[in-house]
């Protein structure tokens, strides 16, 4: 036996101790599902239509997707003197409220307006008044949000209006996630970076391309889950 092995012991190693150890398997987490709040206000139907193509690009994302309604303000005896918006009431009976907590558990939520005179209508206005209690306590910090808007001609406020929602929202501390100019179907629905914008008519008929808009709002819903996503599974 040499000098080294009996400095330091000429013992053969079993096969088994000279096997490396084995690592338990870290077993990685599927990423949680996240849940979309769509919010919107609509007198004859248009944000509400905006709202459910936001609904459906959402879950086409693999969310989770409600969409609630603002509660009305107007008086009774106003809104029945426009057939259009008695009849938009009566068939959109059955949408939730959106209530402070709808917003405080939802990970992203998606406004759509009509704009009055350049901001929010007033019924959007009311929820976000109502929510100084969960902002105080950090509860809306950190959700992801988009918006959309519309108004009677092409340069009526929509841009104001969207832009408006995302002012509160940096007083929020939320993510914004607007469209920009990630996808063509932007350009094709009117080039709205801000959020897709539509006009209508007299009637509520919107004026641009209905299969287009489709299109910029279930990619605007997309995008906006897709960020929510890195938010939610960091």
């Amino acid at each position: 036996m040499g000098i080294l092995s009996k400095l330091f012991g000429g013992k053969k190693k079993t096969e088994q101790e000279t096997q490396p150890i084995k690592q338990p398997q870290q077993v990685e987490e599927p990423p949680k599902k996240v849940k979309v709040a769509v919010v919107y206000y609509s007198m004859s139907g248009t944000n509400y239509q905006l709202a459910q193509w936001a609904a459906e690009g959402a879950r086409e994302a693999g969310a989770e997707a409600t969409v609630f309604k603002a509660t009305e303000l107007a008086p009774q005896e106003v809104i029945d003197t426009v057939p259009a918006w008695q009849a938009h009431l009566q068939a959109t009976e059955q949408v939730p409220a959106a209530q402070v907590d709808d917003l405080v558990e939802a990970d992203a939520i998606i406004f759509s307006v009509p704009t009055r005179f350049g901001n929010m209508a007033a019924q959007l206005q009311q929820l976000f008044d109502t929510a100084g209690g969960a902002w105080a306590q950090g509860k809306l910090a950190n959700k992801v949000v988009s918006a959309m808007a519309s108004a009677q001609n092409p340069h009526g406020g929509q841009e104001a209006t969207i832009l408006g929602i995302y002012k509160s929202m940096h007083h929020w501390g939320t993510i914004i996630a607007a469209p920009g100019y990630t996808d063509p179907v932007t350009f094709a629905a009117g080039g709205n970076p801000y959020g897709t914008s539509v006009s209508v008519d007299q009637e509520g008929n919107m004026i641009e391309d209905r299969a287009a808009i489709e299109a910029a709002v279930k990619h605007q819903a997309k995008r906006t889950v897709m960020v929510a996503g890195w938010v939610k599974n960091r």
